[in-house]
């Protein structure tokens, strides 16, 4: 009988290895399934504000305002309808130390966690903030008066793409850099680390109340610091349901809720919080009267601040440079950006577009598209809208009113058209509503008051450009440099030139080409020039502007090469000090910073024995290979120098080298070499044997390579024929 089967036995074989293989799959699934992720998003409720449910109804003030007569209470109420919200008691100085206090301890512990523990923070608020949109959309609608497009867009998108982003980019923003060195400091690794301050503070505006006070505290928490944020007066009532949220994500996750506090107070208390000495930074988004006096204040303690003021940012609309007419589909997509750059939140954007500048074909098209766009805008209150179709919401306070029928009745005596609105605008459902008409002005020119003052209002002012530089000139003329857009055909190479001529030119800390505002959405970093302030938050500069940017230096091999000093530069100095110093100082040139392309190497290498320290550059582009010059000695290693050229036009210098060449058969103890090229006889070289130290610390061989290098490469650099 034959008992072997192979074809059973590989049958066999083939099932049991199917078998372990499904086995030690389900085993890993299984363990996938149970294994936690330690990011993972945890759960958490916050009670809904009475306020936010449908069906609640206020009670309608005769006179809205934030003051109660008789009381320090702040009067919350809706801007949009003037029904009472609520009574927000301020803080007192007492309550800010408090509040500071708490969160100094809070931090202690926090700026130990990792950025996979921050991140559970983030990602726990992003779920809830997701999960929560209706309620946090209508606590900003009640509170700001601004529509629910306005403020899911406004409120929630941006929030949430900034967590989003602080939690994908957020932790290489923060990783320590490494540093070049040089030629005295070889041995050592220089590295920048980017370590938490401590507790920083905001003062932030009303405009966006969700976004503006989460914020702050997104980048505060993930750079490991505590936050105290001073929200506006006009919007106390929902800044504190905010905070709630996030300091119930701490709490969910098992830190400490006092990490994050929100206050509301009168002018007079906010000087305590701005002079604190236990605020280590200061982000203020506000007015420019405003900030004069929080940096005059954050001065008493120097506190650093970073200032985001308003702006009067242009859309600047420009014509085909051949002199055709733009599409009509690319005409009606900028008009449609511009009528939302210019309308959201009622014009209170300190990025809006307050001023439109067009080029001449480009400006009669758009008065076209605008005027019946503008004119048949719906204004009220949208929550409580019943086939929600209104567009504009209500502005803040009725404050600025008057000031802004002022600017307008002006540019009207100084020639401008009036084409819509113009006014206040009287509500027949909310006559307490603080209602602005939507207006187009057209044009308008840059000496009208109304051209050169932030409006922040759903005010469109459209102003004529008959070149680039005239377009120019107009988009420089205000004193502010927050942001700009910048739109154009890209049909032709000199089309887009013209975008980017504009885009260079603008004075602003940002530009969009061909759209409005899309720097925000990505999170670069954010923050103009001049009259806009200074200082950036969002994207990587935002985090590490809340961070002590610390400078480390260490030994690359701690146990072969330390900084020893010299016995005659140590003190008390000796005999031959001053000389010493000298060779030191001389030997400096040597470790000029050059840039080349990678096109080759440059390398300066010194040997010591078997052991050689080097760094390597890019040779020049083109570069030819240079002369070389040997000495005529065989017992020491062969030093080479490798001198730059010049072009024969004397337009362009190339790469030097001074590099010390160990040869086969040097001396075990190693050695090193300078040389100096000797112009008064051809291929004649002074060498001088010596060690690594010696070579550095010796007057004489750095006075060599220090003449060498005025010779033959500084003449040249100062050449003005010359072109580096």
């Amino acid at each position: 009988m034959d008992l072997f089967h192979p074809a059973t036995d590989v049958s066999l074989d083939a099932r049991t290895i199917a078998i372990t293989f499904a086995a030690f799959v389900v085993a890993w699934l299984s363990c996938r399934l149970v294994k936690s992720d330690p990011e993972a998003a945890l759960p958490f409720t916050v009670p809904t504000p009475e306020q936010c449910k449908p069906g609640w109804q206020g009670r309608v003030l005769d006179d809205p305002s934030i003051k109660l007569p008789g009381s320090t209470a702040i009067q919350c109420y809706a801007p949009a309808t003037g029904q009472l919200l609520g009574l927000v008691n301020p803080v007192t100085p007492d309550g800010i130390d408090r509040a500071i206090s708490k969160a100094t301890r809070a931090q202690l512990e926090w700026a130990r966690t990792t950025c996979a523990q921050r991140r559970r923070v983030l990602k726990t608020l992003l779920t809830f903030i997701l999960d929560s949109q209706e309620d946090i959309v209508r606590a900003a609608c009640l509170d700001s008066g601004k529509t629910r497009v306005d403020a899911l867009f406004g409120e929630v998108l941006v929030t949430a793409e900034k967590l989003k982003w602080t939690i994908d980019h957020g932790e290489r923003a923060l990783q320590a850099e490494r540093r070049p060195t040089n030629l005295l400091m070889f041995y050592k690794t220089n590295e920048v680390r980017y370590e938490p301050l401590g507790v920083v503070a905001a003062c932030v505006s009303w405009n966006y109340p969700f976004h503006n006070l989460l914020g702050p505290i997104i980048s505060a928490l993930f750079t490991g610091n505590a936050i105290l944020v001073k929200n506006s007066e006009q919007t106390a009532w929902s800044s504190a349901y905010y905070c709630t949220i996030v300091r119930a994500a701490l709490s969910a996750c098992g830190h400490n809720p006092d990490l994050v506090h929100a206050v509301s107070c009168w002018p007079a208390t906010a000087a305590h919080l701005t002079s604190h000495p236990g605020i280590s930074h200061l982000t203020f988004i506000g007015s420019r009267p405003v900030a004069h006096e929080v940096a005059r204040s954050a001065a008493k303690a120097l506190t650093p601040v970073c200032v985001e003021l308003g702006g009067k940012d242009a859309a600047i609309v420009l014509d085909d440079p051949v002199g055709k007419s733009v599409g009509e589909s690319e005409m009606q997509r900028v008009a449609s950006i511009i009528m939302r750059g210019v309308f959201q939140s009622a014009g209170q954007n300190c990025i809006g577009i307050e001023r439109v500048i067009a080029m001449p074909l480009a400006y009669e098209r758009l008065l076209e598209l605008l005027t019946p766009r503008i004119a048949s805008l719906r204004v009220g209150d949208d929550p409580t809208s019943e086939d929600g179709t209104v567009d504009v919401g209500a502005m803040i306070s009725s404050a600025s009113f008057p000031r802004l029928e002022t600017l307008i009745d002006e540019a009207v005596a100084q020639g401008a058209r009036l084409l819509v609105g113009g006014h206040r605008y009287e509500h027949p459902a909310h006559s307490q509503g603080h209602y602005f008409a939507p207006t187009l002005l057209a044009d308008v020119t840059p000496n009208m008051r109304i051209a050169q003052e932030e409006v922040f209002a759903p005010i469109c002012c459209l102003m004529r450009a008959s070149t680039l530089d005239s377009a120019l000139v107009t988009a420089n003329s205000t004193a502010y440099g927050l942001g700009c857009s910048v739109f154009g055909p890209t049909s032709s190479a000199p089309a887009c030139a013209n975008l980017d001529y504009i885009a260079r030119g603008v004075h602003v800390g940002m530009v969009a080409i061909n759209d409005f505002a899309a720097f925000y959405a990505v999170q670069l970093p954010f923050g103009g020039t001049r009259g806009s302030g200074y200082g950036r938050f969002a994207g990587e500069e935002g985090l590490r502007g809340l961070c002590n940017v610390k400078s480390v230096c260490v030994d690359r091999w701690p146990g072969v090469v330390k900084t020893v000093i010299p016995g005659r530069l140590d003190y008390p100095l000796r005999e031959g000090g001053w000389g010493m110093g000298r060779g030191v100082v001389e030997v400096g040139p040597l470790s000029w910073p050059v840039d080349y392309n990678a096109k080759g190497k440059k390398v300066v290498l010194i040997g010591t024995g078997a052991t050689a320290v080097g760094v390597t550059q890019g040779l020049g582009k083109g570069a030819r290979p240079p002369h070389r010059f040997r000495p005529q000695t065989d017992d020491v290693a062969g030093p080479w120098l490798q001198r730059p050229l010049l072009d024969k036009d004397h337009t362009q210098w190339k790469p030097w080298i001074l590099r010390v060449k160990e040869r086969a058969g040097a001396h075990a103890r190693g050695v090193g070499g300078v040389v100096r090229e000797d112009l008064g006889a051809r291929g004649g070289f002074t060498t001088r044997r010596m060690s690594l130290p010696d070579m550095l610390f010796d007057q004489e061989a750095s006075r060599l390579v220090y003449e060498f290098w005025t010779r033959e490469v500084r003449e040249w650099l100062i050449d003005p024929r010359v072109q580096p």
